[in-house]
Protein backbone atom coordinates (compact mmCIF):
# COMPACT_ATOMS: atom_id res chain seq x y z
CA UNK A 1 0.00 0.00 0.00
CA UNK A 2 1.53 3.49 -0.78
CA UNK A 3 2.02 5.85 1.90
CA UNK A 4 1.93 9.72 1.75
CA UNK A 5 5.57 10.24 0.58
CA UNK A 6 4.70 7.38 -2.45
CA UNK A 7 2.04 9.73 -3.57
CA UNK A 8 4.15 12.74 -3.12
CA UNK A 9 7.15 11.68 -5.64
CA UNK A 10 5.04 9.60 -7.63
CA UNK A 11 5.84 10.14 -11.86
CA UNK A 12 8.78 11.77 -9.77
CA UNK A 13 12.69 10.91 -9.47
CA UNK A 14 12.46 9.17 -6.58
CA UNK A 15 16.56 8.57 -6.63
CA UNK A 16 16.81 12.60 -5.41
CA UNK A 17 17.69 12.86 -2.18
CA UNK A 18 14.94 14.64 -1.12
CA UNK A 19 12.37 11.23 -1.39
CA UNK A 20 15.47 9.14 0.78
CA UNK A 21 15.27 12.30 3.50
CA UNK A 22 11.55 11.98 4.19
CA UNK A 23 11.71 8.14 3.37
CA UNK A 24 14.80 8.05 6.63
CA UNK A 25 13.30 11.34 8.51
CA UNK A 26 11.75 9.36 11.54
CA UNK A 27 14.91 7.25 12.00
CA UNK A 28 17.32 9.27 11.75
CA UNK A 29 15.27 12.04 14.35
CA UNK A 30 15.38 9.14 16.49
CA UNK A 31 19.09 8.48 16.28
CA UNK A 32 19.60 12.18 17.26
CA UNK A 33 17.68 12.23 20.06
CA UNK A 34 19.29 8.93 21.47
CA UNK A 35 22.93 10.64 20.43
CA UNK A 36 21.99 13.84 22.16
CA UNK A 37 20.73 12.39 25.63
CA UNK A 38 23.73 9.97 25.91
CA UNK A 39 25.96 13.03 25.15
CA UNK A 40 24.25 14.94 27.73
CA UNK A 41 24.33 12.54 30.31
CA UNK A 42 28.18 11.91 29.76
CA UNK A 43 28.89 15.65 30.27
CA UNK A 44 26.80 15.55 33.91
CA UNK A 45 29.20 12.43 34.52
CA UNK A 46 32.05 13.68 34.26
CA UNK A 47 32.60 15.85 38.05
CA UNK A 48 32.04 11.80 39.12
CA UNK A 49 34.77 10.20 36.86
CA UNK A 50 37.19 13.19 37.33
CA UNK A 51 36.89 12.28 41.53
CA UNK A 52 37.04 8.52 40.90
CA UNK A 53 40.23 8.96 38.86
CA UNK A 54 42.27 11.81 41.25
CA UNK A 55 41.14 10.64 45.53
CA UNK A 56 40.22 13.85 47.43
CA UNK A 57 42.30 15.55 49.21
CA UNK A 58 41.81 15.46 53.25
CA UNK A 59 40.86 19.08 54.68
CA UNK A 60 42.77 20.82 57.12
CA UNK A 61 42.92 24.35 59.09
CA UNK A 62 45.78 26.44 58.85
CA UNK A 63 47.83 27.03 62.29
CA UNK A 64 46.90 29.80 63.98
CA UNK A 65 48.89 32.17 65.05
CA UNK A 66 48.71 35.93 66.59
CA UNK A 67 50.10 38.46 64.85
CA UNK A 68 52.41 41.07 66.14
CA UNK A 69 51.35 43.69 67.77
CA UNK A 70 51.62 47.36 66.13
CA UNK A 71 51.24 50.23 68.52
CA UNK A 72 49.56 53.02 67.67
CA UNK A 73 50.56 56.33 69.04
CA UNK A 74 47.39 58.43 69.52
CA UNK A 75 47.80 62.06 68.10
CA UNK A 76 49.48 64.19 70.58
CA UNK A 77 46.58 66.94 71.80
CA UNK A 78 47.60 70.43 72.62
CA UNK A 79 47.05 71.44 76.34
CA UNK A 80 45.88 75.48 76.93
CA UNK A 81 46.88 75.70 80.69
CA UNK A 82 45.16 78.70 82.00
CA UNK A 83 46.89 81.41 83.17
CA UNK A 84 47.29 81.29 87.15
CA UNK A 85 44.94 83.63 88.75
CA UNK A 86 47.00 86.18 91.08
CA UNK A 87 45.97 86.41 94.58
CA UNK A 88 46.71 89.60 96.24
CA UNK A 89 48.74 89.15 99.77
CA UNK A 90 46.50 90.21 102.97
CA UNK A 91 47.58 93.41 104.57
CA UNK A 92 48.34 93.67 108.49
CA UNK A 93 45.16 95.73 109.39
CA UNK A 94 43.34 97.65 112.93
CA UNK A 95 39.84 98.16 113.24
CA UNK A 96 38.67 101.58 113.11
CA UNK A 97 36.71 102.67 115.51
CA UNK A 98 34.29 106.14 115.18
CA UNK A 99 35.01 108.83 117.42
CA UNK A 100 32.57 108.47 120.84
CA UNK A 101 31.36 111.83 121.93
CA UNK A 102 30.48 112.17 125.89
CA UNK A 103 29.95 114.36 127.95
CA UNK A 104 32.33 114.55 130.57
CA UNK A 105 35.79 113.89 129.92
CA UNK A 106 37.30 111.49 133.16
CA UNK A 107 40.25 111.73 134.91
CA UNK A 108 43.05 110.73 133.65
CA UNK A 109 44.26 107.33 135.01
CA UNK A 110 47.82 106.18 134.13
CA UNK A 111 48.59 102.64 133.72
CA UNK A 112 50.93 101.24 136.54
CA UNK A 113 54.40 101.18 136.01
CA UNK A 114 56.85 98.60 136.53
CA UNK A 115 58.17 99.41 139.68
CA UNK A 116 54.34 99.49 140.38
CA UNK A 117 53.65 96.20 139.44
CA UNK A 118 56.98 95.05 141.53
CA UNK A 119 55.10 95.82 145.28
CA UNK A 120 51.35 94.97 144.07
CA UNK A 121 49.03 92.75 141.53
CA UNK A 122 47.29 94.13 138.57
CA UNK A 123 43.39 94.73 139.20
CA UNK A 124 40.31 96.46 138.51
CA UNK A 125 40.73 99.12 140.97
CA UNK A 126 43.86 100.87 143.14
CA UNK A 127 43.83 100.29 146.86
CA UNK A 128 46.42 99.92 149.44
CA UNK A 129 47.23 96.59 150.92
CA UNK A 130 49.86 94.61 153.04
CA UNK A 131 53.43 95.52 151.33
CA UNK A 132 54.79 92.41 152.88
CA UNK A 133 53.33 89.92 151.16
CA UNK A 134 55.56 88.55 147.65
CA UNK A 135 53.17 89.67 144.51
CA UNK A 136 53.34 87.09 142.07
CA UNK A 137 52.90 88.28 138.69
CA UNK A 138 50.33 87.04 136.50
CA UNK A 139 51.24 84.12 133.69
CA UNK A 140 51.76 86.17 130.42
CA UNK A 141 49.39 85.69 127.93
CA UNK A 142 49.26 83.02 124.92
CA UNK A 143 46.54 84.76 123.03
CA UNK A 144 47.16 85.73 119.60
CA UNK A 145 48.72 89.76 118.40
CA UNK A 146 46.34 91.83 116.98
CA UNK A 147 48.81 91.39 113.71
CA UNK A 148 46.72 89.36 111.40
CA UNK A 149 49.10 87.20 109.31
CA UNK A 150 48.53 86.08 105.62
CA UNK A 151 47.61 81.85 105.83
CA UNK A 152 48.76 80.48 102.66
CA UNK A 153 46.53 78.25 101.21
CA UNK A 154 47.10 74.71 101.35
CA UNK A 155 48.05 73.45 97.93
CA UNK A 156 44.88 71.17 95.80
CA UNK A 157 46.32 69.28 93.32
CA UNK A 158 43.65 68.66 90.12
CA UNK A 159 43.74 64.09 90.23
CA UNK A 160 41.80 64.51 86.83
CA UNK A 161 44.25 62.16 83.92
CA UNK A 162 46.58 63.76 81.61
CA UNK A 163 46.31 62.81 78.02
CA UNK A 164 49.44 64.43 76.63
CA UNK A 165 52.68 64.48 79.35
CA UNK A 166 56.14 64.88 79.03
CA UNK A 167 56.72 61.26 79.65
CA UNK A 168 54.72 59.05 78.78
CA UNK A 169 53.56 55.52 80.94
CA UNK A 170 55.50 52.39 79.62
CA UNK A 171 55.40 48.78 79.94
CA UNK A 172 58.42 47.54 82.20
CA UNK A 173 60.98 46.66 79.17
CA UNK A 174 59.19 48.89 76.83
CA UNK A 175 56.89 48.50 73.42
CA UNK A 176 58.95 45.50 72.67
CA UNK A 177 58.77 43.49 76.11
CA UNK A 178 54.92 44.46 75.68
CA UNK A 179 54.28 42.86 72.66
CA UNK A 180 55.69 39.80 73.56
CA UNK A 181 53.41 40.09 76.58
CA UNK A 182 50.52 40.20 74.60
CA UNK A 183 51.88 37.55 71.59
CA UNK A 184 52.56 34.98 75.00
CA UNK A 185 48.97 35.51 76.96
CA UNK A 186 46.31 36.14 74.37
CA UNK A 187 44.49 32.94 72.97
CA UNK A 188 42.28 33.06 70.18
CA UNK A 189 39.15 32.48 70.45
CA UNK A 190 37.59 29.90 68.81
CA UNK A 191 34.57 31.16 67.52
CA UNK A 192 36.32 34.13 66.01
CA UNK A 193 38.44 31.48 64.29
CA UNK A 194 35.96 29.95 63.16
CA UNK A 195 34.45 32.59 61.91
CA UNK A 196 37.36 33.36 60.20
CA UNK A 197 37.38 37.45 62.13
CA UNK A 198 40.30 39.31 62.36
CA UNK A 199 40.92 42.98 63.08
CA UNK A 200 42.13 45.60 65.93
CA UNK A 201 40.37 45.81 69.35
CA UNK A 202 40.87 49.00 71.15
CA UNK A 203 41.24 49.46 74.86
CA UNK A 204 41.31 52.90 77.03
CA UNK A 205 42.79 52.73 80.31
CA UNK A 206 44.23 55.14 83.11
CA UNK A 207 47.67 54.39 84.39
CA UNK A 208 48.19 55.47 88.09
CA UNK A 209 50.63 57.53 89.23
CA UNK A 210 52.19 54.29 90.88
CA UNK A 211 51.82 52.93 87.95
CA UNK A 212 48.71 50.40 88.42
CA UNK A 213 46.16 50.35 85.62
CA UNK A 214 42.33 51.19 86.30
CA UNK A 215 39.37 51.99 84.28
CA UNK A 216 40.20 49.45 81.90
CA UNK A 217 37.53 49.22 78.51
CA UNK A 218 37.06 48.51 75.41
CA UNK A 219 36.12 51.48 72.45
CA UNK A 220 36.10 50.10 69.58
CA UNK A 221 35.65 45.95 69.21
CA UNK A 222 35.47 43.23 66.74
CA UNK A 223 33.54 40.87 69.12
CA UNK A 224 33.22 36.64 68.59
CA UNK A 225 34.85 36.96 71.64
CA UNK A 226 38.26 38.82 70.88
CA UNK A 227 37.07 42.17 73.38
CA UNK A 228 36.38 40.00 76.75
CA UNK A 229 40.32 38.06 75.67
CA UNK A 230 41.77 41.81 74.94
CA UNK A 231 40.35 42.72 78.70
CA UNK A 232 41.18 39.88 80.90
CA UNK A 233 45.23 40.24 79.25
CA UNK A 234 45.23 43.98 79.71
CA UNK A 235 44.04 43.74 83.32
CA UNK A 236 46.02 41.07 84.24
CA UNK A 237 49.41 43.42 83.70
CA UNK A 238 51.90 44.08 85.83
CA UNK A 239 52.03 47.66 86.90
CA UNK A 240 54.08 50.16 84.32
CA UNK A 241 56.62 52.64 84.45
CA UNK A 242 54.01 55.93 85.46
CA UNK A 243 53.99 59.16 83.27
CA UNK A 244 55.75 62.43 84.40
CA UNK A 245 54.63 65.71 84.30
CA UNK A 246 56.93 68.61 85.73
CA UNK A 247 59.15 66.33 87.45
CA UNK A 248 56.42 64.01 89.07
CA UNK A 249 54.17 60.97 88.90
CA UNK A 250 50.87 61.78 87.53
CA UNK A 251 48.24 59.87 86.29
CA UNK A 252 47.81 59.21 82.29
CA UNK A 253 44.96 57.81 79.81
CA UNK A 254 46.41 55.35 77.68
CA UNK A 255 44.90 54.13 74.81
CA UNK A 256 46.40 50.42 73.48
CA UNK A 257 45.16 48.28 70.30
CA UNK A 258 45.41 44.87 70.17
CA UNK A 259 45.98 42.90 66.76
CA UNK A 260 44.07 40.08 66.21
CA UNK A 261 45.25 37.91 63.03
CA UNK A 262 44.40 34.77 61.20
CA UNK A 263 47.38 33.46 58.78
CA UNK A 264 46.55 33.20 55.46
Amino acid sequence: MANFDDLIFEHRNKAYGAYDLRKTYRSTLGRALVLGSVLFLGVLQIPSLYALVKPDQAAFMDEITLADVKMETPPEEKIVVPPKEEIAPTVTMVKNLPPEVVTEAPDDVLPPTIEELKVATSGPVTQEGDTDIEVIAPPESAAPTAVEKAIEKPEVRDDSPFTVVEQQPEFPGGISALAAYLQKNLRYPSSASSAGVSGKVYLNFIVNSDGSLVDVEVVKGIGFGCDDEALRVVKAMPRWKAGRQSGRAVRVKFTLPVVFQLDQ
